[in-house]
């Protein structure tokens, strides 16, 4: 069973064949997205505000890769990780982690979220992560 690292800011599905989602918000009023969710959207001070799935596809706005291993890993061959902004259909943007090597991006390129297991906790239940992915051509 997987569980995630922090409740209430992706779907684990239960269904493999069903892509994970990001929890976001959609105020009534003015129709505006957010990731991560909101209580209240101070320009036009609406208070109703809606949980929307988000994703899972998005565009990479831009990206930097970090040249060391990635919180809560123990493995011994994780060098680094990458860093990027992905802009969602719906209009948030978004920091996640990505997956791939340094040269794996290019900006404007398609992406996909996914899950990564970090570590395995206590109860014998992986712990995960959202991250993005290059879209698969």
């Amino acid at each position: 069973m997987k569980v995630p690292i922090e409740t209430g800011y992706f779907t684990i599905p239960e269904d493999p064949a069903e892509k994970p989602r990001l929890l976001g918000s959609r105020c009534r009023s003015c129709g505006e997205h957010f990731f991560p969710r909101r209580g209240v959207w101070a320009p036009c001070l609406d208070q109703a505000m809606e949980e929307v799935p988000l994703g899972p596809h998005g565009t990479l706005h831009t990206w930097t890769y970090v040249h060391f291993p990635l919180f809560g890993t123990r493995r011994a061959d994780h060098g680094g990780y990458a860093v990027g902004q992905i802009d969602l259909p719906e209009g948030p943007r978004v920091q996640s982690v990505l997956s791939g090597g340094p040269d794996a991006f290019r900006i404007g390129m398609p992406m996909e979220l996914e899950l990564e297991t970090l570590r395995e906790n206590r109860e014998g239940q992986e712990v995960v992560i959202f991250r993005f992915r290059p879209e698969a051509a």
